[in-house]
């Protein structure tokens, strides 16, 4: 493997500065040196026309949180965002960002918004992270919607990228292949979605093996989708399942790991994002949303999406309060505060703190929701 790269956090320097011969290129960033180093906030408004609702406290029940838009300290000068996709927590409690900036895919910061450093891959469709254990230490996968599915150390070393779908005999040459996200399952057997592609989940072994598929599309078919957008391994019933988002449905689908469709759940009016296990709480953002007596898919109308052990939405952060009626059926669900745009992805940390993160959202970084109750 490659030796480790190190430079002072947190500017990072242009990958054009590293050698072409290196398989990667990223800035390693020491919770050590970075603490003599924080830079001073650098506020950056949501946008240049909606309200500031920092400070303001949104969601319901018992899952109220209070808007923290000024979280990141990141400098769009020096660390440029397009579209903040996902992000997660390591177990030393450091916030890995996946943006689609190649020329920092990924930020890495600290739980108050200190820039810890930065490093890229330079994949300019990056668009799913995942984190995972590998034998003793965690490592990243990441999708790049362009055809490669990549798997790196925290510190940005390429150790592994799976073959092409039309390259291990998933698809026939010339199908289309756009991997949005990826799970791995207890055995490190490896999932990917296919969203924005042919609509399959493709089953790969921990060593890069193409196993076989599942789904497919389908407007009408259950366990089938019209966009699979993400997936994740859902830990909150006895026997793990695969749970896969169908944006375009309004729905999440379960299955068994084996691929078999066991069932779903429909979410009136939310065009979810990947789900994301959190305890007994699965987490999703809502990327588009609907107007009143208005079903079609609407830009800018992004909110955040909280369901229990049960699947029943409990809150919806930034939407409309959730409603059950006496059929037992959830009433369709709405934006009611534009604080967002585009909700992408939610990161929860241990504190049960949300890092809301947004898809065409004139680039900001990530809002932190600090929970109140």
């Amino acid at each position: 493997m490659n030796p480790r790269v190190a430079v002072s956090p947190p500017e990072p320097t242009s990958p054009a500065a590293l050698p072409a011969t290196t398989r990667r290129n990223f800035l390693g960033g020491s919770l050590a040196a970075a603490g003599g180093l924080l830079l001073a906030p650098h506020i950056r408004a949501q946008s240049k026309t909606a309200p500031d609702f920092h400070g303001t406290v949104i969601g319901h029940g018992a899952h109220r949180y209070r808007v923290d838009q000024r979280w990141s300290r990141a400098d769009p000068a020096k660390t440029p965002v397009n579209n903040c996709h996902e992000m997660v927590m390591t177990a030393d409690k450091r916030l890995f960002l996946l943006t689609d900036n190649a020329r920092n895919n990924v930020l890495i910061y600290a739980r108050d918004g200190a820039l810890l450093g930065s490093w890229t891959l330079n994949l300019a469709g990056a668009h799913g992270l995942t984190l995972a254990r590998d034998g003793g230490r965690e490592v990243l996968w990441i999708t790049d919607t362009k055809g490669r599915v990549v798997k790196a150390s925290l510190d940005g070393e390429l150790l592994l990228e799976l073959p092409h779908a039309s390259a291990c005999g998933a698809y026939a040459a010339g199908a289309k292949y756009a991997p949005t996200e990826v799970a791995v399952g207890p055995d490190g057997q490896v999932y990917v979605a296919d969203g924005y592609g042919s609509q399959f989940i493709l089953r790969f072994d921990a060593a890069g093996k193409y196993l076989g598929k599942f789904g497919g599309e389908s407007s009408l078919t259950p366990g089938k989708f019209v966009q699979a957008h993400g997936i994740a391994v859902d830990t909150r019933t006895p026997e793990p399942l695969l749970v896969c988002t169908e944006r375009m449905r309004n729905e999440f689908q379960w299955f068994t790991l084996a691929g078999e469709f066991v069932r779903s759940v429909y979410l009136p009016g939310a065009f979810v994002s990947r789900p994301v296990i959190a305890g007994d709480l699965l987490i999703s953002g809502v990327c588009f949303g609907m107007e009143s007596g208005d079903y079609r898919m609407k830009l800018n109308r992004g909110f955040v999406t909280i369901l229990d052990r049960d699947n029943r939405v409990i809150s919806n952060p930034g939407g409309h309060a959730p409603a059950y009626g006496a059929n037992g059926k959830l009433a369709l669900m709405l934006q009611a505060q534009p604080v967002f745009k585009h909700c992408h992805d939610v990161c929860v940390d241990d504190r049960g703190d949300l890092y809301v993160c947004q898809w065409r959202a004139d680039r900001v970084y990530p809002t932190k929701l600090h929970r109140e109750a």
